[in-house]
């Protein structure tokens, strides 16, 4: 089997894959600092729990915007699967797609093997938003050209700075208000309009301007944890893919291996 890694800045998700169907997923926090020895015990025991030996993992590959993090995960794939790890981006690694960008190697990686998975999936001009520690707005073109996108504070981040920077305003859950009003009658539920309204406001509001631009029929999938949250309470999403970046791994192992 395969081991795919996608290490974000806040989570390392590790799946299993298998001809394409992932098997297994986990995740962890991430930490530059987390040792190959560290993530082969944990991981280890988890692959236990579904019943599997570390003999199954065949190869690995790995995607990372935390360059520190990145030698403990080759050291992890070498010393514990006795693989050496393609690395998303990395010769013999080719993207595969046109990164159609001024600067492209900036561009994240889970960014671009989102939109390997997305137009290996659709068809036509797609727009993908990755609700991460940052939420990305992605738009490849029918061609499968990546293009390039938009960089917003994820949610979280937001109510992270915002709480932080107030003497007064407590945490609270990000959760769609159960009041429908948008005039909040205390200050955690104007802080539920404003967190929650005022995320989903920006995310129909830059769609609306990404399709505009396009000027073509666009599809837009939604990838990461808090899509769903969304999805409940605006029509913008034509699909919701939660493992579209593990897809995307799987993609780009198939086609480095051919």
């Amino acid at each position: 089997m395969l081991l795919a890694i996608d290490a974000g800045n806040t989570n390392v998700v590790f799946a299993l894959v298998e001809d394409g169907t992932i098997r297994a997923r986990w995740r962890i926090a991430t930490d530059a600092r987390r040792t190959a020895d560290e993530y082969a015990v944990w991981l280890h025991q988890l692959l236990a729990l579904e019943g599997h030996d570390r003999s199954v993992v065949e190869a690995v590959i790995i995607a990372t915007v935390v360059p520190r993090a990145l030698h403990n995960l080759e050291v992890l794939a070498s010393k514990y699967f006795g693989v050496d790890a393609l690395v998303a981006g990395v010769p013999p690694v080719d993207w595969g797609i046109e990164i159609d960008m001024v600067e492209p190697r900036s561009v994240g990686a889970d960014r671009l093997v989102n939109a390997i998975a997305a137009h290996a999936n659709h068809e036509g001009d797609l727009v993908m938003i990755d609700f991460g520690t940052a939420t990305t707005f992605d738009v490849v073109d029918y061609r499968g050209s990546y293009k390039g996108g938009i960089i917003a504070p994820g949610i979280n981040l937001s109510l992270d700075a915002l709480v932080g920077a107030t003497a007064k305003l407590p945490r609270i859950a990000i959760e769609a208000p159960t009041n429908k009003s948008v005039i909040g009658r205390t200050t955690e539920e104007g802080m539920h309009v404003g967190i929650y309204w005022g995320y989903v406001a920006l995310i129909e509001g830059l769609v609306a301007r990404l399709k505009a631009e396009i000027g073509r029929p666009v599809k837009v999938i939604a990838t990461g944890g808090l899509a769903t949250l969304f999805d409940k309470h605006t029509s913008v999403f034509d699909f919701i893919e939660g493992d579209l970046t593990i897809q995307g791994l799987s993609l780009l192992y198939d086609r480095t291996k051919r």
